[in-house]
């Protein structure tokens, strides 16, 4: 690596010949792409289930047993289930969450995205292009990656605006200006959230939502999204060959709990074939390596090497 551009050396990334399953490019063919585009939706069912639990159920136990060391546990987690119910929006607007597109959109919108403040259609429309071509002109998340590495200080400044409401506050304010223009995910996203609201005051507690599932979304989950996303593609560049535009880092079950759920942290599987469902990512990956298309020296061995190495521009003369 540079001192300023985290893409990978010309040396780390080896051409490689075809093999009969994996097309040039890293994508799978014939048989295996067929094995690992099948969609598991019984399991995806008592994966969203689950995801609720730890989101909206936690909230709702945080309620149910009112006591004071509760509230900032329940602040945290909350903030995690968002992670959780966003990736599997994420996955929803791939339609890969459920092999019935009607169930996959009905329960993606309405399960997953609207209680976690997540526009589908809008965002399904901006991630397709994210996918089309990474740091094209039409990228819509590069705000989020661009100009990587940068000075500790420069991360710092954005983390704390994540965790202070700032970034939060700028995220929810296109709801509004979509509420106006009559938008219909804004009213699902307000539809769901006032449930939510109400099952705060049935619990007794007026202050529950805005507190405790608004207030997260605005802090914990904005911190925990930008570190993923720096840890997706930050300092990467345009390219066709998905190793130079999407980084490779080695899962662990810490990560995979707070940051990168539903195997998400396979980024480079997911963007050599975005039709892929999650729980096959780890298996694409695992051929790609096997056909030494992503060879060692290009993985990271964790999160906290590939942070370190993003905050370690020199600051300017």
């Amino acid at each position: 690596m540079t001192a300023t551009t985290m893409v990978p050396a010309p040396g780390l990334l080896p051409d490689t010949l075809p093999r009969g399953d994996l097309s040039a490019d890293g994508r799978p063919t014939g048989e295996l792409r067929t094995t690992l585009r099948r969609i598991p939706s019984l399991r995806n069912g008592f994966t969203v289930l689950a995801a609720l639990v730890q989101s909206v159920g936690v909230y709702v136990a945080a309620g149910l047993i009112d006591r004071w060391w509760v509230w900032p546990m329940a602040f945290v987690l909350v903030g995690r289930g968002f992670v959780l119910l966003s990736i599997l929006a994420h996955e929803a607007a791939h339609r890969l969450l459920f092999a019935r597109r009607s169930l996959n959109d009905t329960v993606g919108r309405w399960l997953t995205a609207y209680p976690a403040l997540l526009p589908i259609d809008v965002y399904r429309r901006a991630h397709m292009a994210h996918h089309r071509h990474e740091f094209g002109p039409d990228e819509p998340d590069l705000g989020l990656y661009r100009g990587y590495p940068i000075t500790p200080a420069s991360l710092r400044r954005k983390l704390v605006r994540d965790a202070c409401f700032v970034s939060g506050w700028k995220n929810l304010r296109p709801l509004g200006r979509a509420l106006r223009r009559r938008s219909p995910d804004a009213w699902g996203i307000v539809a769901a959230q006032a449930v939510l609201l109400v099952a705060g005051v049935l619990l007794g507690h007026w202050w529950m939502y805005p507190v405790l599932w608004l207030a997260p979304w605005m802090t914990v989950w904005r911190v925990l999204n930008r570190l993923r996303a720096i840890a997706e593609h930050a300092g990467m560049e345009e390219s066709r060959d998905r190793r130079r535009t999407t980084h490779v880092v080695r899962q662990s079950p810490l990560a995979r709990c707070w940051i990168v759920p539903y195997r998400t942290g396979w980024h480079l599987a997911h963007h050599v074939d975005s039709g892929v469902p999650f729980r096959a990512l780890p298996r694409l990956h695992d051929e790609l390596v096997a056909a030494r298309w992503v060879p060692p020296g290009l993985e990271w061995r964790s999160y906290r090497a590939l942070w370190r190495a993003l905050r370690a521009a020199p600051p300017a003369a």
